[in-house]
């Protein structure tokens, strides 16, 4: 009998679920065709024109137009674009000749995917540490001193980090390479850099929630009951106190790994930043679409799979939202 009633929970809470993902998955496509549809106006209201030369002819422009399919009517445009973005296809480059916007993305995207997760796995993981040794040490040196990096963090723009970095140890005291990007030292500094905020939102929000938990009846039982300190914290305070942060993980994982554009441009990383910024600045339709498109749909997907996940942590998140 008891596993009868078991197997009907189960039941339930897999049907919840999967109300749940199913929700979470329309509201995320609905948000990428507003998404796409928004950034495709956008890119069309862009002052300027990409096509604009001294050497162009009007003939030589109108067969590049019509090449680019520039010469049909905007809701045209706009379609035909869906129909590929659909097939993955996201056009070919205005300005590097013979380049896919596809290509430049695949070429561009590792390397602001790898220090991405460098900086994620030293900025997550220390935030959590500083956030939990400020609770344990509330008003004394250690709390003081997390506060304070938390404070530098959030309130110093990661250009200013960047730049500090490399002028302490890459120039003033020569421990580590300055720029480029040839090798794991390479590395360190922009992922520091870039990191740095991640670290200090973290390591904020984990003391708050840990010292917002501490108050719980929970917590006070279980001192009560003679439990250890390192238990306590561990399997009560620590495990309750991590869900805010996990809600703020899914757009702060999709900005950090697909890189930011100045520190990318500091430390003179090929990533996706290089070609933002240079698409910008020459009116590539194609690519700044393409790059504004695979950034939110990024952004879009990271956010489903956090939500999807504070479902599975918390069961009141799905229950409440089914």
């Amino acid at each position: 009998m008891q596993n009868y009633y078991l197997s009907i929970i189960n039941e339930i809470r897999g049907d919840y679920m999967f109300k749940y993902i199913i929700k979470r998955l329309g509201i995320s496509l609905a948000t990428i065709l507003v998404l796409i549809t928004v950034v495709f106006i956008l890119v069309r209201l862009m002052p300027g024109d990409p096509f604009t030369s001294d050497k162009m002819t009007p003939e030589i422009k109108a067969n590049i137009e019509k090449y680019y399919g520039f010469d049909k009517p905007l809701i045209i445009q706009y379609f035909t674009y869906l129909k590929n973005i659909a097939r993955g296809d996201f056009g070919y480059s205005i300005k590097y000749v013979n380049q896919s916007v596809n290509k430049i993305i695949f070429d561009s995207f590792p390397y602001s995917f790898d220090l991405g997760v460098r900086a994620l796995s030293i900025s997550i993981s220390l935030g959590l540490v500083f956030g939990i040794i400020a609770a344990l040490y509330r008003g004394k040196a250690l709390d003081y001193g997390c506060v304070i990096i938390a404070i530098i963090g959030t309130s110093v723009p990661d250009f200013i980090i960047g730049a500090l970095l490399q002028y302490f140890f890459g120039i003033k005291w020569g421990l580590l390479p300055v720029a480029q990007y040839q090798g794991i030292k390479y590395t360190i500094l922009p992922s520091i850099a870039l990191g740095f905020y991640t670290l200090a939102m973290v390591s904020r929000i984990m003391r708050a929630s840990m010292l917002e938990v501490v108050q719980q009846d929970y917590i006070k039982t279980a001192k009560s009951k003679g439990i250890s300190k390192f238990r306590i914290t561990y399997k009560h305070q620590v495990r309750n106190a991590i869900m805010p942060v996990v809600t703020v993980l899914g757009p702060t994982v999709a900005a950090v790994l697909t890189g930011t554009f100045v520190i990318e441009s500091i430390y003179a990383i090929p990533g996706m930043g290089k070609y933002y910024v240079q698409s910008v600045q020459n009116l590539d339709y194609s690519l700044v679409l393409g790059m504004t498109v695979f950034y939110g749909v990024f952004l879009v997907l990271a956010n489903m799979i956090v939500d999807i996940l504070y479902g599975i942590i918390d069961p009141r998140i799905r229950i409440a939202g089914k």
